[in-house]
């Protein structure tokens, strides 16, 4: 395994064009800036993370109640884990980046949830019978005796998620530095015709005929004794 990892590590990332490492950076300066403004509140992203989350409850729920309950917080940070662990053995910096970042958004809304483990106060969504719905963190941090640090370890796993993105958002930017990127190479559209005949040249001819000068060309043989 261990070899498998060196080999990895060193083969190049496959290179990118620095318009599209430009215009990515843009979008996830700007998704911290929306993340940060929400202070705590949902983000679009949130309703995929929240399918993701309630397939894991069903998922390890197979594997008993314990893993059940935890069942849906691993699912939903370790989809994007994953995803960046393929990108980063295939070597692509674009997909590695993004499924990276985003696992490292997942600590946003499970932060705020494990912060709300007394209060209570978020709607809960279950895939099951809503009359037995519970709330992850109450029943996790209650387990654990630690429900009444419950809004410390909130902020500190959203605190850890901010410093996640920003670390991935610089990690791209050096990627400019360090020469993983390229120009595009520019393409010709519509492409030059191509003459028929250097299409299809045909067979070249193995002899030519000898070409006859006028000089060699015989002369008519008149007879002198026609003219008396």
């Amino acid at each position: 395994m261990l070899d498998t990892l060196r080999e990895i590590l060193d083969r190049p990332w496959k290179p990118v064009s620095r318009y599209a490492v430009a215009a990515w950076l843009l979008f996830y300066v700007w998704f911290l800036v929306y993340a940060f403004n929400a202070r705590g509140t949902g983000l679009f992203i949130d309703s995929v993370n929240l399918v993701v989350h309630e397939g894991g409850h069903n998922l390890f729920g197979w594997f008993g109640p314990t893993l059940g309950l935890w069942g849906g917080t691993l699912l939903q940070w370790l989809v994007p884990f994953l995803l960046a662990v393929y990108f980063f053995a295939k070597r692509q910096i674009p997909g590695f980046v993004f499924s990276l970042f985003f696992f490292f958004e997942n600590w946003l809304p499970t932060g705020t949830y494990m912060a709300d483990a007394r209060d209570q106060a978020l709607p809960l969504v279950t895939t099951g019978d809503p009359e037995f719905v519970e709330h992850d963190f109450h029943a996790i941090f209650s387990s654990l005796g630690v429900l009444n640090y419950d809004t410390k370890i909130g902020a500190t796993v959203r605190f850890l998620g901010f410093v996640g993105m920003i670390g991935v958002t610089l990690w791209l930017a050096f990627r400019l530095k360090v020469g993983d990127t390229q120009q595009p190479v520019p393409v010709a559209f519509p492409q030059p015709a191509i003459p028929l005949v250097q299409r299809f040249p045909g067979k070249q001819a193995t002899t030519a005929a000898p070409s006859v000068s006028n000089a060699n060309r015989a002369q008519p043989v008149v007879n002198p004794d026609l003219g008396k």
